[in-house]
């Protein structure tokens, strides 16, 4: 990335961005680091919690007399141009006060909707909501390329610095054997107690002790730290669903629906993601992956970071390479190359000005439907039931999250997000996967995109 032509041509020009889902925790981090950039200003910002929204903005530094609050079209008319403007609806989003969209809701109908309206009055989109890509990105992206704007994914979000990354190591003609990032909360172990630490809770894993080296069999001794946690959840729906926006934008693939998912050290990861006929784990090479972190409290964290696993060449160079500290397998045939952080907010000034100034996207300018987000049943659902969608990572109740190759998905899978909030037309046996005929309300804009990126 050209940082000096990129801040060149941001000096001259203020880039204005509208922002939905605006009192999240992404918002936040995007709306601290916006106070540091002079030529970066929010102009629209929109969220249901209006009075948490001003609050936060004021506890931001953001100056009381800018911020002014429109409960109707009208009054976002004749808002002073200065001003930034707070809406509880994103249909008082009024595009002339922005140059870019970035789209945080993480609702997939309406971040759908408020997208598209951006990109067809010739507004770029930064698009957060990884809810909405894995279902209309490709259709999406499409229609900003006929619109002469980008749509983007934002850096700082582990899709878009995983994208860069895998285009980093292609662009230097690596071959690469995986690529992922790591889970949310890492896996701490406490020899001195044998106890666990995950985020806030604590438990006892004595067991975990013997399994701190991956000894002779890999693919035995993660299975056995799987063991040793006794069936405690370690993975997420919104892992699944970022790596299907890496997938779409790289063209890699899952080589399992649920992803390995191995619980392992960062100086393991190029052993661990070896080719079964080397040791690891993969049957295919060009594998998208998640890991769950394991270390002890006194190593640092991969922080959500990214990385590649390649397949080395001159042994001499990687053996150097491994004299360095660089994640070389034992045997020598893989590296393992990472970025160990995701700065959230903090790094998207750069996607925004990247799009506004340069017409330049985070990700793929033609992404590919190679991987879909899918979902299969965890109990019998019953007709009649409408798959909520909620929590933290946005999971669809009743309803275990997949990544599936699009070559050997069935023709009429249902993709995950357009599942949410639908109602089930039929009773759905636990172990299935959805398929289209078993959404009677699906909303039909979001249908369509997804069927036309299918195309």
């Amino acid at each position: 990335m050209n940082f000096e032509l990129l801040f060149a041509a941001q000096s001259g020009k203020t880039v204005r961005y509208a922002l939905t889902g605006a009192k999240g925790g992404f918002s936040r981090t995007l709306l601290a680091q916006t106070r540091r950039m002079p030529n970066l200003l929010p102009t629209v910002l929109c969220d249901l919690d209006l009075p948490g929204l001003r609050a936060l903005c004021l506890e931001l530094g953001y100056a009381e007399s800018a911020l002014l609050e429109c409960a109707d079209a009208a009054a976002v008319a004749a808002a002073p141009a200065d001003a930034i403007v707070l809406v509880a609806d994103v249909a008082l989003i009024a595009h002339e006060r922005y140059d870019i969209l970035v789209e945080a809701t993480g609702n997939p109908v309406i971040g759908y909707r408020i997208a598209c309206s951006a990109i067809d009055a010739g507004r770029h989109v930064a698009m957060v909501s990884k809810e909405v890509d894995s279902v209309a990105g490709i259709a999406m992206s499409r229609r900003a390329a006929a619109k002469g704007v980008v749509y983007t994914t934002a850096d700082g979000d582990q899709p878009a610095n995983l994208i860069g990354w895998v285009s980093w190591a292609r662009t230097l003609n690596l071959e690469i054997v995986a690529a992922g990032k790591s889970s949310e909360y890492d896996l701490v172990f406490d020899p001195a107690t044998g106890d666990i630490t995950q985020l806030d809770t604590t438990f006892a894993c004595p067991a975990m002790g013997a399994l701190m080296t991956l000894g002779a069999d890999v693919p035995a001794t993660v299975a056995a730290r799987r063991a040793a946690l006794a069936g405690r959840k370690t993975s997420a729906t919104a892992d699944y669903c970022e790596m299907s926006v890496v997938a779409t934008n790289t063209g890699l693939v899952p080589d399992v629906e649920l992803l390995h998912y191995p619980i392992a050290r960062t100086a393991e990861l190029a052993d661990i993601y070896a080719l079964k006929e080397d040791g690891g784990l993969l049957g295919r090479s060009g594998a998208i992956e998640v890991f769950n972190v394991l270390r002890t409290p006194d190593e640092a964290s991969f922080a959500g970071g990214v990385f590649v696993v390649v397949k080395t060449f001159d042994s001499v160079t990687w053996e150097l390479l491994r004299q360095k500290g660089h994640v070389v397998s034992r045997d020598g045939k893989y590296a393992c190359m990472y970025l160990p952080y995701h700065f959230m907010g903090i790094e998207t000034p750069i996607s925004l000005l990247n799009a506004v100034l340069q017409g330049r996207a985070s990700g793929s300018d033609k992404p590919t439907q190679c991987a879909i987000l899918a979902g299969r049943a965890t109990a019998d659902i019953p007709a009649g039931t409408v798959l909520k969608m909620g929590g933290h990572h946005h999971d669809v109740t009743g309803v275990q999250a997949v990544l599936l190759p699009r070559t050997t998905a069935p023709a009429d899978v249902a993709p995950l997000y357009l599942a949410a909030h639908a109602t089930t037309a039929r009773d759905i046996r636990a172990g299935e996967l959805l398929v289209l005929g078993d959404l009677a309300n699906a909303e039909p804009e979001l249908l369509a995109a997804w069927q036309a990126g299918l195309q």
